[in-house]
């Protein structure tokens, strides 16, 4: 991809990765993404905000060269994790008379990271500005989202929001602005959903932060720009405020079919409650895709048989991720079996120290399941209908 011209003096310089499938070994990537750099030439200093994955470092160096770019004065670190970072070092290398501007803290990490010589970075704080002649550069302290150090940083003239990680997507595309919002927002709310969600409560305050600033566009570090600000910024403003839905999300994996026909007969009475039910068999799914089904919930029942006294592995790391994720949950419960015996509700329980939700009462039964057992999940379907009309929680 080649540069792409934002407005007068002002590029996108970064890379699309169509096929990383895989972030960090941990995050599923089913759209690839993009590691947006940008070049804001003034008519006095020229900065690069940001830089790009290591893997795509040729990119960004073969970008700046297409644009005959002698001389970078500032390297604007918003964010040090390695794929804004990562191709920092051979930057400093290509200009060696440009700064790194960053946060106290971005600077330790930057230095402990990356070994980028303290001489080398200088730091700002919040509201501080600098001048690249015609063009300044606010910079907004915005931490945890979603490390401690990172901050956005706001063309004032131009009236461009560079945002970092904070409102981006996991989304390789030959737009430079979002074309299909529907498109946009699935890959926004999945990335909302793995990486901010942890941290609605500090986005509240960021949404705060930035609401007064006069934004035509906001550029991300991740998936296509925004030209329409309020698209982005009123779907974060519904993941982070709006209550709960109607929704119950159930993560389940079965070995015999036992818990299998559990959860079918539950799916059905909860579906015939006028509740949403959003299905996981996790011996297969996205686990991106619960991630994101979490978002909107209001009840988590998780359903799993018994391995060696306790829940299944897979049932482990759906319960260690919903916990991880504090989404906006208000009730859980399980549901399950077990051949002779077993402690699996009491250490999916200890699992969830992170969710503030009411535990309602488990179904766990012995063996196949007959007819009392039906019963049982019939009076939960009913418990959480009840709770859901108590809480005035619609679809």
């Amino acid at each position: 991809m080649k540069p792409r011209e934002l407005k007068a003096n002002i590029h996108w310089v970064g890379a699309v990765d169509w096929d990383r499938r895989l972030f960090d070994e941990l995050i599923p990537l089913p759209d690839g993404t993009s590691y947006n750099a940008y070049l804001v030439k003034g008519s006095e200093k020229t900065a690069l905000i940001d830089t790009v994955d290591p893997t795509m470092a040729s990119v960004l160096i073969d970008n700046l060269n297409q644009l005959d770019v002698k001389n970078i004065d500032y390297v604007v670190a918003n964010h040090a994790e390695q794929d804004h970072s990562g191709a920092l070092p051979q930057i400093l290398k290509m200009y060696p008379n440009a700064l790194v501007v960053a946060t106290p803290k971005c600077k330790r990490l930057l230095m402990d990271l990356l070994l980028i010589p303290e001489s080398k970075i200088v730091t700002v704080e919040d509201g501080g500005t600098l001048s690249l002649g015609d063009k300044t550069l606010e910079f907004i302290h915005a931490p945890w989202v979603h490390w401690p150090e990172t901050m956005l940083t706001y063309l004032r003239e131009d009236k461009i929001l560079f945002t970092c990680d904070f409102l981006g997507s996991h989304l390789a595309t030959s737009d430079l602005y979002v074309t299909d919002e529907a498109t946009v927002y699935e890959a926004a709310k999945r990335y909302y959903a793995e990486i901010m969600m942890p941290f609605k409560t500090v986005i509240q305050k960021n949404l705060e932060k930035i609401r007064d600033i006069q934004i035509d566009v906001i550029a991300p570090s991740h998936g296509p720009l925004y030209d329409k600000p309020e698209f982005i910024l009123e779907a974060y403003k519904d993941w982070v405020y709006a209550p709960p839905k109607n929704i119950v999300v159930l993560p389940y994996i079965s070995m015999h079919g036992s818990t299998k026909k559990m959860v079918e007969y539950f799916v059905a009475a909860l579906v015939e409650r006028g509740i949403t039910v959003k299905q996981f068999n996790l011996a297969k799914t996205d686990i991106g895709k619960l991630a994101m089904a979490l978002v909107d919930a209001a009840t988590i029942v998780i359903g799993s048989p018994t391995v060696l006294v306790g829940p299944h592995p897979n049932v482990v790391y759906a319960v260690y991720l919903a916990n991880a994720l504090r989404p906006k949950l208000k009730f859980a419960s399980i549901i399950g079996s077990y051949g002779w015996g077993g402690k699996m509700v009491e250490q999916i329980t200890r699992m969830l120290p992170n969710l503030k939700v009411e535990l309602l009462e488990p179904v766990v039964i012995k063996g196949f399941p007959k007819e009392q057992d039906f019963g049982a999940l019939d009076r939960l379907a009913d418990e959480i209908l009840n709770k859901h009309k108590e809480h005035n929680l619609t679809n």
